[in-house]
């Protein structure tokens, strides 16, 4: 992951991607870039010739400005490197159209302008979806990423997971072990596009380290039997496919991949 695109916001998990990116700049070498998407659009009743629009504009830019001057400050103590890019526009538009030249996009657990909610964010399964890259959702209690940790994987045996795995390998090289984990019924894998022994073999072939392993659903919600697996075996992150057979379907109607966005216990990297 030598390219890195950090979404900069004023959020209250902004620290914890800050760390995030720094972790993972250290251990591969990396470069970040910091990038500060501001929109000016401002809606206001009756506004019809953009006089709040006016108004606002002086005082959201100069925010913007001093914000970016505290970032700067923190990140002129470090020992990593990195740039600063400030972008007028919605981010989600703007992190996706710089992902082509980035490694992975690193990005918190809520939308802009909604900190502490409890629903997926629409800007993580947009960039998914879209991106070039893979998009790492920190949740904002991470304070580092221990990158020689374990790695877990969830995996399904779709295309998606697959792409997921190959996105997450520079990341599982530097990683003491990796986790291959399926919650599903015996008749249910016998539908896997690609059978868990086929992505362990894959990672062999890398170098990785792997335990294949089957958790048992029972009565809980599979996003927290996942969660629990990885958190009991000290994983840094887990890496899962985006939404699955049906991404609008699980997009709209729940899925594993929503339960998991809509409180996040560890740092998912996500991929399609």
């Amino acid at each position: 992951m030598k390219s890195i695109l950090l979404h900069i916001d004023t959020d209250p998990c902004m620290e914890a991607r800050l760390q995030v990116a720094m972790d993972i700049a250290r251990a591969c070498d990396g470069h970040i870039t910091c990038l500060q998407a501001v929109s000016y659009e401002v809606f206001a009743p009756g506004d019809f010739y953009g006089s709040a629009m006016a108004a606002a504009l002086p005082r959201i830019r100069e925010a913007a400005e001093q914000y970016k001057a505290k970032v700067e400050a923190d990140l002129a103590n470090e020992d990593v490197s990195w740039e600063w890019r400030y972008l007028d526009g919605m981010a989600e538009h703007r992190l996706l159209e710089q992902s082509a030249l980035h490694d992975i996009i690193i990005i918190g657990p809520n939308d802009v302008g909604d900190p502490g909610s409890r629903r997926p964010s629409a800007m993580a399964g947009e960039l998914a979806l879209k991106a070039s890259a893979p998009v790492l959702v920190v949740p904002g209690d991470k304070g580092k990423m221990d990158v020689d940790a374990p790695v877990f994987v969830a995996w399904n045996g779709s295309s998606e997971a697959s792409v997921a795995l190959r996105a997450a390998l520079p990341i599982m090289k530097l990683a003491s072990k990796t986790f291959l984990a399926s919650v599903a019924e015996a008749d249910e894998k016998d539908r896997f596009d690609f059978p868990a022994s086929e992505a362990a073999k894959y990672l062999s072939r890398h170098g990785i380290e792997v335990e294949v392993i089957d958790l048992p659903r029972g009565d809980a919600k599979i996003s927290d039997v996942l969660t629990s697996a990885a958190n009991m075996r000290g994983c840094s992150m887990m890496v899962m496919g985006a939404y699955g057979h049906s991404r609008l379907a699980e997009m709209l109607l729940g899925g594993v991949t929503r339960q998991l966005l809509s409180d996040p216990k560890i740092p998912i990297l996500l991929a399609s």
